[in-house]
């Protein structure tokens, strides 16, 4: 079933919606979040959890594509999951991510943060001006959390390639955004 078909399906408010979107992208936001939170038990509350968001805010949103959309929620689900159980044990995996990007990304707490829809459009002109393996490597990290060695297997590269390119996108991706008129 097309992606506009199941969106229509949301807006008759048919329950049928949340099974075909879960049919559909049941199994990518399944690796999202089990990526994420390491728990196939956490992974399954956070993919009920990601179609009910879905459900609550469809509409009135209306999702172009409903992967990504289902991706975001999924990933904010579980990074949220994460943050919760890591702060108990005092883990280090998504949090270092994140505090790789917080050399790029203004601070959400600055009274200059800029607005979603124009960090997002910053961040799409990004990637997309890079070629596909530094686009794969900054979705990998950034997006999906995977480790310096999981990038480095999937890729074929050496870890300390890896970690090198991310320190180079991180520069170059702060330059993009400086140059977009965005404050670090």
């Amino acid at each position: 079933m097309e992606d506009s078909q199941i969106v229509s399906l949301y807006f008759d408010r048919s329950e049928e919606a949340i099974e075909e979107t879960e049919k559909k992208y049941g199994g990518y936001c399944r690796y999202i979040a089990r990526h994420i939170v390491g728990s196939d038990e956490d992974a399954e509350q956070i993919l009920n959890d990601t179609w009910l968001k879905i459900w609550n805010t469809v509409p009135p949103n209306y999702p172009q594509s409903l992967k990504a959309y289902a991706g975001m929620i999924c990933r904010g689900l579980s990074i949220s999951q994460y943050n919760k159980s890591a702060h108990e044990k005092r883990e280090t995996g998504v949090p270092l991510m994140l505090d790789e990007l917080s050399e790029c990304i203004p601070d959400r707490k600055s009274e200059d943060f800029p607005e979603r829809a124009e960090l997002s459009e910053a961040l799409s002109l990004f990637l997309r001006s890079l070629g596909f393996k530094k686009q794969k490597i900054f979705i990998m990290r950034y997006f999906y959390a995977s480790s310096i060695s999981e990038i480095s297997k999937e890729l074929d590269m050496k870890e300390s390639s890896v970690k090198m390119a991310l320190m180079r996108l991180r520069k170059k991706l702060r330059e993009h955004l400086e140059k977009e008129g965005i404050d670090i």
